[in-house]
């Protein structure tokens, strides 16, 4: 009976690998938070793809002046195409300058990335197009930038329409105090006319373009 007893018992106790094994099997704490980070992300690119498409929508119905919008690619929400016509009374008027709004998977908590197409000479477009204004960086404080403050940043609350009001106010006013294109700024300050001249080229290069 002893002997009998044995071989049940040890008949019935898995090996030390296989008790391993299965352990592993069960979900972990690590597991668990990837999966609500996970959950977490799709459903904020459910709302973000909901909100720029309503967004667009309302651009379309209602459109600002000087600005049309519409998507780069209609299957993809997240990918505007941009053509900003220049301010009048502004050394821009009668430019055609196109551009892309690209935003990012966790918008509206994140801002989008503009980057003029066209040509663009402006202290505040760096070289490869890209604008530089302060509604377009991030939220929050930015301690190495004392000249800017939280609120002037991006905030989720803001849309598409105040960063295109943001836009057309850079053309009418540039800012060369904190510049993106340093030698635009500098001529800006000091060389007035020259400045004027350069953009007398690109506005006419936009209209050849358009």
């Amino acid at each position: 009976m002893l002997g009998l007893t044995k071989i049940s018992v040890f008949a019935f106790i898995p090996k030390k690998e296989e008790r391993k094994t299965s352990l592993t099997e069960f979900p972990t704490k690590k597991s668990f938070r990837s999966l609500r980070v996970s959950c977490v992300l799709v459903k904020m690119t459910e709302y973000g793809a909901e909100l720029l498409k309503r967004q667009l929508a309302e651009l379309s119905k209602n459109p600002i002046d000087l600005v049309s919008v519409g998507l780069t690619d209609d299957s993809n929400v997240y990918d505007w195409e941009i053509l900003i016509m220049g301010p009048d009374g502004t050394i821009y008027e009668g430019g055609f300058f196109r551009a892309r709004l690209v935003f990012p998977p966790d918008f509206p908590n994140m801002p989008p990335t503009m980057t003029f197409i066209s040509e663009m000479w402006h202290p505040n477009v760096y070289e490869d197009g890209k604008v530089c204004i302060s509604i377009l960086h991030p939220p929050g404080e930015d301690e190495m930038n004392s000249q800017e403050s939280a609120d002037e940043r991006w905030r989720p609350i803001l849309g598409v329409e105040a960063i295109l009001m943001s836009v057309i106010s850079m053309l009418s006013d540039p800012n060369d105090e904190s510049p993106a294109n340093l030698d635009a700024a500098v001529q800006w300050r000091n060389d007035r006319q020259g400045f004027k001249k350069k953009v007398r080229q690109v506005v006419r290069k936009s209209q050849e373009m358009c």
